[in-house]
């Protein structure tokens, strides 16, 4: 049954309305036709957008969300996992840009509570 106009649909995922629009610009989400001049939606939209939303938060891009959605659950495993590996190696990685990155900021900000040298550590860093 459907029974949700787009604005129930954007509440009931809590996403905004635009974010539905952009869903289904990109191929992510069905566009309804129209009945009585008003889009309806129904309760499997409802779980295609929080497929869509909680693939998202777990960091697969978009190209990635719509292979997710091509797959059988039960016939495509060997894809899905490839992807999540992808996916895994892709947060490692940035795991490690970031641990860099924290023990660069570290020492700059040990340097600056030491008083060492003419101005302040950090800001001459980033002015490189």
């Amino acid at each position: 049954m459907q029974d949700m106009t787009i604005g129930s649909l954007a509440r009931t995922a809590g996403v905004g309305v635009e974010t539905i629009r952009f869903y289904q610009r990109r191929g992510l989400l069905n566009e309804p036709s129209r009945a009585g001049g008003v889009r309806r939606y129904g309760p499997a939209d409802a779980a295609r957008l929080r497929f869509i939303r909680t693939a998202a938060g777990a960091g697969f891009t978009l190209a990635q969300i719509g292979e997710l959605l091509t797959l059988d659950a039960g016939e495509d495993r060997a894809r899905a996992q490839a992807l999540a590996r992808e996916r895994i190696a892709a947060i490692d990685a940035q795991m490690n840009r970031l641990a860099e990155a924290r023990s660069a900021l570290e020492g700059l900000a040990a340097r600056c509570a030491a008083g060492e040298g003419k101005g302040c550590p950090i800001l001459i860093a980033f002015e490189r």
